[in-house]
């Protein structure tokens, strides 16, 4: 067996086996737990800690409690405070850490692996957390009913042996290069009390703090969970986010000194705070957005492909990435950040912005298209973003009608396929494995997508690069290359570029973490 992995970015590249990780002793695998899961706690940290207090916390949108396994609304809140995962990233690789999880074994084959877990552990209720509940929580996760966008890689579990009750093996459908994307992502639920979720609003997990109240649309209350299995975590008290949809009035909450972090400012206005002495920026590092603009190809304009290519042409890539993220991002042609093992510099140039040949495309599809471009309400650089690509497309020769969407209408049309033309919004996954984003994303599902793209040769890379024993090793790197081509060449989605979540904070927030899928992480977090 070999030793934790640290967190050099030069890991993602070289590593082409993640086999195992050793058994450490109780001290030192919460140490390890909390500071792979928490490493930016300590960025700003001349400061002592101080144990008690509330951290006010303004978002934009509420809970749905049904999409609890989405990622969606204030989910990434409730996820992050209430649930814990069996291992977690560290922002700057994909070798996991262990955390319900204490160590690992991949069998050779590719087909199976055994996990140690944690024997320390409870639910908010004092119930132990056992392998059954992993069991419990990977086939929650698999049911369609939940929507969860990573249910195909848990529908592959096919096997589970509980038989030992800190330790489970997870068998295969056929190898899972996604698997830690798999063990990273789902949340151990409680068997006894998940079906209160969506009736109850009780959410009870094993995480550093327990959901105590929830006023709809107003506000959700989390208190610290005093049995939390890591000593003398949280050290705040309370937690309460305010439900403030307008971008403006958070802001105006933030300098008030009624909330202490603003969660959807635009980035000009994050860029601002950031100059006085009273506020700085929380930079999601590692955990990066991409902006896009996604097509339904069942749109008679758009089924043609070159008009998509004209489209992709016509976009000021780095206008967008400068104006409206003020240069926290870079343009991209494909989904994949830089440091995925799937990043290629000259495939991200296939589609430079052109006017002169997105003219031409255009004359050769025949008579100039009218297409509605549809965005979601609750990001203020959706709007933004649109504006550009309005204008963008229309010195092509392409008339654009903006169509503003709220936010539960937005996730309704994404998982329902229903933008009737071109729509602009968020994707994430790709800083996953790769092959995590193509079968599992709506907008990039090989065997279902919001674009409705159906493609053999689509469906074939992406489970070629998915059923490579190793993810982020060679055999996995030339399976990217071919998806990236499959990608290129339909064009159902229309990159812009990553960029990196911004949260604006009072100074006198401090170790304010996140997950690489940006699920908030207080238990190092305090008030100074």
């Amino acid at each position: 067996m070999t030793s934790p992995p640290g967190f050099d970015r030069r890991h993602l590249l070289r590593a082409a086996s993640v086999t195992a990780l050793a058994i450490l002793g109780a001290g030192t695998l919460a140490a390890c737990t909390s500071a792979v899961g928490e490493q930016r706690a300590a960025a700003d940290e001349n400061a002592k800690p101080v144990r008690g207090g509330t951290l006010k916390i303004g978002a934009p949108v509420d809970l749905s409690p049904a999409g609890l396994l989405t990622n969606t609304g204030a989910v990434p809140f409730v996820i992050g405070l209430v649930y814990e995962t069996l291992v977690r990233y560290p922002h700057d690789s994909l070798e996991p850490a262990p955390l319900l999880a204490k160590s690992w074994t991949l069998a050779d084959d590719g087909l199976s692996i055994t996990l140690q877990l944690r024997d320390d552990v409870v639910f908010h209720t004092g119930r132990a957390f056992t392998a059954a509940d992993v069991e419990f929580s990977l086939r929650t996760y698999a049911d369609p009913k939940w929507s969860a966008q990573m249910k195909s890689t848990a529908a592959a579990v096919t096997g589970f042996d509980t038989s030992t009750p800190h330790q489970i093996v997870l068998h295969f459908a056929h190898p899972l290069g996604n698997i830690f994307d798999l063990l990273d992502t789902v949340p151990i639920l409680d068997s006894e009390t998940l079906g209160a979720v969506t009736t109850e609003n009780t959410f009870v997990g094993t995480g550093p703090f327990r959901l105590t109240q929830r006023d709809p649309n107003i506000r959700i209350v989390f208190e610290r969970n005093r049995h939390y299995r890591i000593p003398d975590r949280p050290y705040l008290d309370r937690v309460e986010l305010s439900i403030i949809p307008d971008s403006q009035a958070q802001l105006n909450a933030l300098r008030s000194g009624r909330i202490e972090v603003a969660t959807s400012l635009t980035y000009r206005d994050n860029e601002s705070l950031a100059r006085s002495s009273a506020f700085k920026t929380v930079d999601f590092d590692g955990a990066e957005l991409q902006i896009y603009v996604g097509v339904n190809v069942t749109n008679p304009e758009l089924a043609d492909v070159r008009l998509r290519q004209a489209i992709a042409h016509a976009i000021d890539r780095d206008r967008i990435i400068t104006e409206v993220y003020r240069g926290t991002g870079y343009p991209l042609n494909l989904p994949w950040p830089r440091n995925s093992p799937a990043y290629d510099s000259v495939r991200n140039t296939r589609y430079a912005r052109d006017l002169g040949k997105a003219r031409e495309l255009v004359a050769q599809t025949g008579k100039p298209p009218k297409l509605t471009l549809s965005y979601g309400t609750d990001i203020p650089s959706y709007q933004a973003v649109a504006q550009i690509v309005q204008a963008n497309l229309a010195e092509a020769g392409i008339e654009v009608i903006l169509d503003p969407n709220d936010p539960a209408t937005a996730v309704k049309k994404l998982i329902g396929g229903r933008y009737p033309g071109l729509w602009i919004l968020d994707h994430s996954w790709a800083q996953f494995v790769p092959s995590t984003l193509t079968v599992s994303a709506y907008p990039f599902n090989a065997r279902k997508n919001a674009s409705h793209f159906e493609s053999g040769g689509y469906v074939a890379a992406a489970d070629a690069a998915w059923q490579v024993k190793q993810g982020i090793g060679p055999d996995a790197q030339r399976a990217y290359l071919e998806l990236s081509d499959q990608l290129l060449d339909g064009l159902f989605l229309i990159e812009i570029g990553a960029h990196i979540q911004q949260y604006a904070a009072t100074k006198r927030v401090h170790g304010y973490a996140w997950t690489k899928s940006r699920e908030t992480l207080l238990s190092e977090a305090f008030l100074a």
